[in-house]
């Protein structure tokens, strides 16, 4: 296919209408630096997703929900029955995030949306903009619970007994915001009760140093690595730290270090491809003259080879038990997801569109995990990146300049027009 580029509806992208629109979703969990806390589920989520269903709203989009709260605006197409085009991310964020992780992506998809109808070019198939619940997993882990239970990867009451850091459960902080909801349109849940879409295309900054470190415009994602998620609790016994001598003592926390000093070992990349993470430690009893007697800590891994993720993933458990000295270990794999590759359809489309509008871009995978993961079996998917400075994302430093979120959703509106009208 030829590259073509419509030069109204190009135009018709306006930069500071999406970044007054990002600016303002900044406020609702605003916090020191420039960062935002916006917990999904939350009173400050619900505000956040009435701004986004007003603005679709005055563009004539009308909205739904499904029953796992994933929210949809949709833009009609001219030709009744046809399978939709579907666009967004999502509106949650990272306990000390940042302002354009995921949310740019639901601003985006509605500034292409509103380009498309500004510049009067019409689609064959509807469009609907969707924000996802529950993506990042920081208030209720495991991320990715709408778009998972939308793709029928899980039943949707999987993570119904699934606690926060309150004690609160999963389903009934969804029953109560659907409660709140209630006056919006429902749907059904993707495939496991509907039709699937026709494509997915996910804009998103880039989370990473490559495409700013070389002077690029547009990632053009061609898949999502592996991630298998862990979590680890070592049993000990708590004693008197003045008293008991070291080798009478169960000690949780230095079979703790012990573990993750040999999963260092086995997790050792010298391509510096693999990614290995613990980042979450709790310590009972917690007292600074007692010996612990649990700790709990996470595993996060991730590698885009299928075979690699399951080497190493399946040989963590092992690992951390020939560590222990004096302890006992319980390992839980709570997630697991295998490399995905997107067909070629969403990617070429991304690509000519960037070359069409004189964007530099580049074919990469996407190191972070993403709801386009999910995607992948229902229909084409495909995401487009945009730099990010120092590559810093979850973080209040993130940051994307306005001209740089604009060149993305540039090359978003002229990729729906195309799978619009296919």
């Amino acid at each position: 296919m030829a590259d073509v580029v419509a030069p109204n509806l190009v135009a018709a992208v306006s930069e500071l209408r999406q970044w007054e629109r990002l600016m303002e979703m900044a406020k609702l969990g605003a916090i020191p630096g420039d960062g935002v806390n916006r917990a999904c589920l939350t009173p400050l989520d619900r505000q956040a997703r009435r701004m986004f269903i007003a603005w679709g709203e005055a563009l004539g989009l009308t909205a739904s929900v499904d029953r796992l709260g994933n929210l949809f605006l949709r833009h009609e197409g001219s030709e009744a029955g046809l399978a939709p085009v579907l666009t967004g991310s999502h509106m949650d964020s990272q306990p000390k995030g940042g302002r354009f992780d995921g949310i740019y992506g639901v601003i985006a998809g509605l500034e292409a949306v509103q380009a498309l109808r500004e510049a009067g070019v019409a689609t064959r198939r509807p469009i609907e903009v969707v924000a996802w619940t529950n993506e990042e997993g920081g208030r209720f882990a495991p991320g990715c619970m709408g778009s998972m239970a939308y793709a029928g990867f899980a039943p949707p009451g999987t993570w119904d007994a699934i606690e926060d850091t309150q004690a609160v459960r999963f389903g009934d902080a969804l029953a109560e915001h659907l409660a709140e909801e209630a006056d919006i349109a429902r749907r059904p849940l993707g495939v496991v009760e509907g039709p699937a879409p026709h494509a997915y295309v996910e804009a998103h900054i880039e989370q990473g140093p490559i495409l700013e470190g070389r002077d690029l415009d547009i990632g053009v994602v061609t898949g999502i690595q592996g991630s298998r998620w862990f979590s680890v609790e070592i049993h000990g016994r708590s004693d008197h730290a003045g008293t008991t001598p070291v080798s009478m003592r169960q000690d949780a926390m230095q079979d703790a270090i012990r573990a993750i000093t040999a999963l260092n070992a086995l997790m050792r990349d010298p391509s510096d491809v693999l990614r290995f993470t613990v980042a979450r430690m709790e310590v009972f009893p917690n007292s600074s003259n007692s010996v612990a007697d649990l700790v709990r800590f996470s595993i996060d891994f991730r590698h885009p080879d299928r075979a690699v993720v399951l080497a190493r993933g399946n040989a963590i458990e092992g690992v951390i038990q020939s560590a222990l000295l004096h302890c006992t270990a319980v390992v839980h794999e709570r997630f697991t997801a295998m490399p995905t590759q997107f067909q070629p359809l969403v990617p070429d489309a991304v690509e000519r569109a960037a070359r069409a509008q004189g964007l530099a871009s580049l074919r990469m995978p996407s190191g972070a995990f993403h709801d386009a993961q999910f995607m992948v079996p229902l229909c084409p998917t495909g995401m487009i990146f945009v730099p990010c400075r120092d590559g810093i994302s979850h973080n209040p430093a993130e940051y994307s300049a306005p001209d740089q979120l604009a060149a993305g959703t540039r090359v978003l509106a002229q990729v729906l027009a195309e799978l619009a009208n296919s």
